[in-house]
């Protein structure tokens, strides 16, 4: 065990880089709140994550930085051709609130806290953990984002029955190259900012964590109806104000649950990967 003498700095260093985390990340919600990026539960959520992310390290702020302005970049490319596509049928449309933000980074702000405080080969082995958490996240939102504006029609994974833009589980080709673009991505800036080299396992374990996304939605998601439109939704509560019936999938699997086992799943094979 550490002695005090050895804690002392490394607690207060932690505190000053959480304390400058929670500055950076503050600005970068302030400048997403209003561009309709974050709700202000999503706004209040990235602080905490950033804050986390810092305090282990000012890569892994920087890191995280990095992936959500790329996200929030992507996510306002072509964000009306995307709404009018998948209106009505994505649980959650435009803004990020706080549980989608802990579902997509959560994991990661977690896996590199615990390895700061861990010995030398637990330390390493949760970061590259923590990368893969992070790249699972970074393909999912790749795929989404440029699959849906550029993809065409989606095709389910299970059956390949052409399905409307947003659905769970419903894949193009263009979308599954952007998804490893996305990981890949995420392992490279890693790399470059002094992070753990693992290029290749990092964007493996991404690319399963976003392939399980894929499979959890078009399994056990929620799939729902609108009796009055006639339509599929994943929304409790369709766009025309009509209660929506779950006609598939697990009431308790919504997409937010989905993401947040897709990055474990990420973590889980980065850590795998690394130790064999």
């Amino acid at each position: 065990m550490a002695s005090p003498d050895v804690m002392t700095p490394i607690a207060s260093l932690m505190l000053e880089r959480a304390a400058a985390g929670t500055v950076a990340a503050t600005v970068i919600a302030l400048v997403a709140r209003p561009l309709g990026s974050l709700s202000t539960s999503g706004a209040v959520a990235t602080i905490v994550v950033g804050s986390a992310s810092a305090a282990a390290g000012w890569n892994w702020g920087a890191l995280l930085i990095v992936y959500f302005v790329a996200a929030m970049l992507l996510s306002r490319l072509g964000r009306a051709e995307k709404e009018r596509l998948t209106g009505g049928v994505v649980a959650k449309g435009g803004a990020r609130d706080a549980t989608q933000v802990i579902a997509n980074g959560g994991v990661f702000a977690a896996s590199v806290l615990l390895g700061s405080f861990g010995p030398g080969s637990f330390g390493v082995t949760m970061g590259i953990a923590a990368l893969g958490a992070l790249a699972a996240s970074s393909a999912d939102t790749w795929a989404t984002e440029i699959g849906t504006l550029h993809g065409g029609t989606p095709r389910s994974m299970l059956t390949f029955r052409r399905l409307p833009s947003g659905t769970s589980g419903a894949v193009s080709v263009i979308g599954s190259l952007a998804m490893v673009a996305g990981a890949a991505f995420l392992a490279f800036v890693a790399k470059g900012i002094g992070l753990p080299d693992a290029v290749g396992i990092v964007t493996a374990a991404g690319v399963a964590g976003a392939i399980a996304d894929s499979l959890l939605g078009a399994t056990l998601q929620e799939r729902r109806w609108c009796s009055a439109c006639e339509k599929a939704s994943e929304r409790r509560v369709h766009d025309c104000g009509t209660p929506t019936a779950l006609i598939g999938g697990r009431e308790w699997m919504d997409n937010d649950l989905v993401n947040l086992i897709a990055t474990f799943i990420g973590a889980g094979v980065a850590a795998v990967l690394a130790n064999l």
